[in-house]
């Protein structure tokens, strides 16, 4: 048995498409996907507005968007790089959320499943 199939630590037997279906219908795994959803959802939904507004004023507002702030550089751009800095913002927050939200539980709930699997 290799190493890649089977980690050390992992259980020794693959589980089953019903034990699958069990793991997904506990409220262990039901909270983890409503605490991800509802992390997710809201920063997504933001983003794209965000998103959508800079595209509409690039469209729509040029003059606005043309407004020169220091030298050549303007409203425009500094919305353009702002679309940067929120994705890495994002990116930051969701890895933060999900080591000390999603992991534990996600872990608690296989560490539970192995230990059924091998029992």
């Amino acid at each position: 048995m290799s190493t890649i199939e089977h980690p050390p630590g992992s259980a020794s037997h693959s589980p089953t498409g019903e034990q699958w279906l069990e793991v997904q219908a506990s409220p262990e795994f039901q909270d983890l996907r409503h605490r991800l959803r509802r992390f997710v959802f809201p920063l997504t939904a933001f983003f794209l507005l965000w998103y959508a507004l800079y595209v509409l004023l690039g469209a729509f507002a040029t003059d606005f968007m043309g407004t020169k702030v220091w030298g050549d550089i303007n409203i425009g751009l500094i919305l353009g790089l702002l679309q940067f800095v929120t994705t890495f913002v994002i990116t930051g927050l969701y890895v933060r959320f999900a080591n000390r939200d999603l992991d534990p539980r996600a872990t608690a709930i296989r560490e539970k499943m192995e230990s059924e699997i091998s029992a």
